[in-house]
């Protein structure tokens, strides 16, 4: 069990090639004493620590009749001093919203707000750095389809994460 003072952090695990091609570019862009941690697409940014079990519960409950989320990578942001891949997925905003409708009082304002699905490649940079790669990568860029597998559960450090539990989805064939 976790430090129940930490603050939860819950992510979207990727499909195995995704995550490959972002991690690629994490490694090559992001300041390698700031990358500590997989690409991930950010769900809930501060849920909770104290009510982990309960969490727990519903996640793996939720994960148990929840197929895999068909993603579209669609598209590169600047993000100011970083670069990220937006994601959309009608699939993964209708998930979203049934949690935080779930668990609203227990929300920072930040996670109460719509989320805007990406996954970062590059952050903490300045500005400039940041430019080029978004002009290089908006360049080469085609949109692809990828998989939300599971959620992932996160005690969050300050700094480090520390990985708690996945909640595999279910596979339809």
């Amino acid at each position: 069990m976790t430090d129940l003072n930490a603050p939860l952090i819950l992510t979207l695990a990727l499909d195995a090639e995704a995550t490959a091609f972002f991690n690629d570019l994490r490694r090559q862009h992001f300041p390698p004493n700031r990358n500590y941690l997989d690409a991930h697409l950010t769900l809930f940014h501060h849920l909770p620590g104290a009510r982990f079990e309960e969490l727990t519960q519903q996640l793996a409950a939720r994960s148990r009749v929840q197929s895999p989320l068909q993603l579209r990578v669609a598209g590169v942001q600047f993000l100011g001093q970083g670069v990220a891949y937006s994601v959309q997925s009608p699939e993964l905003e209708a998930l979203h919203r049934e949690l935080q409708a779930q668990w609203l009082p227990d929300l920072t304002p930040q996670d109460q707000q719509r989320r805007r699905p990406h996954v970062t490649v590059q952050n903490k940079v300045r500005p400039e750095v940041a430019r080029a790669l978004h002009e290089q990568l908006t360049a080469e860029f085609t949109p692809f389809e990828a998989l939300g597998t599971g959620l992932q559960l996160w005690a969050y450090r300050n700094g480090p994460w520390e990985w708690l539990r996945t909640f595999s989805f279910i596979n339809e064939q």
